[in-house]
Parts: C-alpha cells; sequence; structure tokens
C-alpha cells in the first residue's frame, strides 16, 4: 500500500483513532466530576471539593499523622530502621482511610455519593471498631447538619446506621505481594458484579513490595502495571482509588529527606499525591502533586469522629 493509501485509510476509516473525545467533551467532564469528602473543608476546597472520581490519588505520612508526609524537615517523631542506603519509616494512616471508606457512602440526598468500597489491606492494620466509630461519627454530622433535607427522604434514616455502612466496605486482607497481584487482577470482575463501588483504597500499594521483593527493575515492572490497572478502573466505573504510601527518609547533600516510598518512577503512578506531616503539634496536609490543583497545604484534626476542621487558631490554607 502507498504513503497516499495508508494516509487516506485512517483519514477515512479512523483506523487507530477510535475514543477519541473533544478537550470540551474533557472539560465538561471535569465540571461535573465527582467527589468524596475528607471530613475536613479546609482539605477539601484545596483538593477542589475532595478526593477525586476517575483518579488515582496517593497519600502518605510519618506515624501518627493520620497519613502521609513530604519531602520536608518538620518537627516530629519516628521509629527510624536501617535499610541498606535508605533509612525506612512505617507510616500508618487509619483515620483517614477509614474515613474515605466511610464517606463514599454518604447518601445522594445529603450530597454525598451513596457509593460502596473496596479496602484492600495489606499489613493487617484495619480496625473494624474505628471504621464503626468513623460511621457514628459521619452519620451525627449529617443528621446535625442535613435535617432539612432528611425530612423528604424517608428512606434515610434507615440507610443512616452504623452497621448500614460496615456492610458496604467489602474489605480484601492481602498476606503477600502475589496475592496483591491476584486481587488486582480480580477486581474487574468484583466491579462488574458490585455497580455502587465508588473508591478502591489500598493500605497500603507498599507493604509487600518493599519486604519481599529483591529484583528492583522487577518490582518497578509489576507496580507499573498494577497502577495501570487501577488508573484504567478509576477511568471505566467513574470511581476513586486512593493509595497508602509510606515514607522513607535519605541522606541527600548532607541531610535527611523524607520522600515516599519506591523512588521517582513510582511517583508518576498517581494522578494526585497528598502528603500529611507535622509541623509542631499540628497535623498538615500538603499538595504535593496534580495536574489540575495548585500545591497548597491546610492544617486538619484528628478527632473521635474522624478528620475534621482545624481549630481557629491554626494557620489558614496556604497557596504555594
Amino acid at each position: 500500500m502507498s504513503e497516499t493509501s495508508r494516509f487516506r485509510s485512517f483519514e477515512g476509516g479512523h483506523g487507530a483513532l477510535k475514543g477519541a473525545q473533544t478537550a470540551w467533551d474533557m472539560l465538561s467532564g471535569e465540571q461535573m466530576q465527582k467527589h468524596i469528602t475528607t471530613g475536613c473543608e479546609e482539605l477539601d476546597a484545596i483538593l477542589g471539593g475532595g478526593i477525586h472520581c476517575k483518579e488515582v490519588t496517593e497519600v502518605g505520612g510519618v506515624p501518627g499523622i493520620g497519613k502521609t508526609q513530604l519531602g520536608y524537615v518538620y518537627p516530629f517523631q519516628l521509629r527510624i530502621v536501617l535499610k541498606g542506603s535508605e533509612v525506612a519509616t512505617e507510616a500508618y494512616t487509619k483515620p483517614y482511610r477509614i474515613q474515605l471508606a466511610v464517606n463514599v457512602q454518604i447518601p445522594v440526598e445529603c450530597g454525598g455519593l451513596g457509593g460502596k468500597a473496596i479496602y484492600i489491606d495489606t499489613e493487617g492494620s484495619f480496625m473494624v471498631e474505628r471504621a464503626h466509630q468513623i460511621a457514628e461519627g459521619c452519620i451525627s454530622d449529617l443528621l446535625d447538619n442535613t435535617a432539612h433535607r432528611l425530612k423528604d427522604f424517608p428512606a434515610c434514616p434507615e440507610i443512616l446506621q452504623p452497621n448500614s455502612f460496615l456492610a458496604n466496605i467489602f474489605y480484601f486482607r492481602i498476606c503477600s505481594y502475589t496475592e496483591q497481584i491476584a486481587t488486582i487482577n480480580y477486581l474487574e470482575k468484583f466491579l462488574e458484579e458490585q455497580k455502587d463501588v465508588k473508591i478502591i483504597v489500598v493500605d497500603s500499594i507498599t507493604f509487600h513490595f518493599r519486604q519481599d521483593f529483591d529484583d528492583l527493575a522487577l518490582r518497578t515492572r509489576v507496580l507499573g502495571g498494577m497502577s495501570l490497572k487501577l488508573m484504567r478502573f478509576a477511568k471505566k466505573y467513574s470511581l476513586a482509588v486512593v493509595l497508602l504510601n509510606q515514607v522513607t527518609t535519605k541522606f541527600v547533600e548532607g541531610s535527611f529527606h523524607l520522600t515516599l516510598a519506591l523512588g521517582d518512577t513510582w511517583s508518576h503512578a498517581c494522578t494526585n499525591r497528598i502528603i500529611l506531616y507535622w509541623n509542631g503539634n499540628d497535623r498538615h496536609a500538603y499538595i504535593d502533586k496534580s495536574p489540575s490543583l495548585r500545591s497548597a497545604t491546610t492544617p486538619f484534626l484528628i478527632t473521635g469522629k474522624g478528620i475534621r476542621n482545624a481549630t481557629s487558631h491554626c494557620k489558614r490554607v496556604r497557596m504555594m
């Protein structure tokens, strides 16, 4: 086939150009994009409404922060474990991840998605008692703030029960990286059966791959394939994917700097990256990476009900 004929075949039949969309379609889709509230209005504000559906968001932080932390060195305490040239820290972020699995279930009548959650636990740190407590806090806030809406929806009081929230969290316990790979591969079938799932939380994406993987090149390829599948799930099923990550401390140019695990290559596996860190005695969230959001930081609190707004004495949201 001549070059002219080949060009005409593409021009007329759009041979390999299926699935294209216009920039206007993309803008319209972004404007209609749904979000999952974090429970903190200030954090939702810098995120453009909350955690984005159709995107992959990575969250990481130091111990006790409630989620992630960034490459700044702030006053905090952490447990140091020597690992070759790196100094690793274990990051536990229970309130944040459980909060999202609960908040995704806020009824549509109350401004939520009315969805379900998939929770993939690689560390064995999911606390069902804490999930029940956060669900109670979410319901309490909904009854206080949206009582006028609920009067028109008599079924809502039946839905707004902690046990109903827990019944809508599908929990997978993962004990090895092979189980993690198999579970991610199985998710598409599961999502076809469970149409209402609106968030997948992987807690954490890194745990088994840092513990059991010695071949770094193979690890990068496997994780890259896993992240591509999760991105596809997010787009295809209009859901949010939240990946919990751990932090490491690297020695660079004479000083220690905190960074998320798995290195620079992995940083491209997510759409948005949020880092939680200590600033003195205050917890802060920082948008480290996003194609659509400005870098910003805001304080937040962890209460008995979960993640909430910081008190008035905390610093205001700061745009970077």
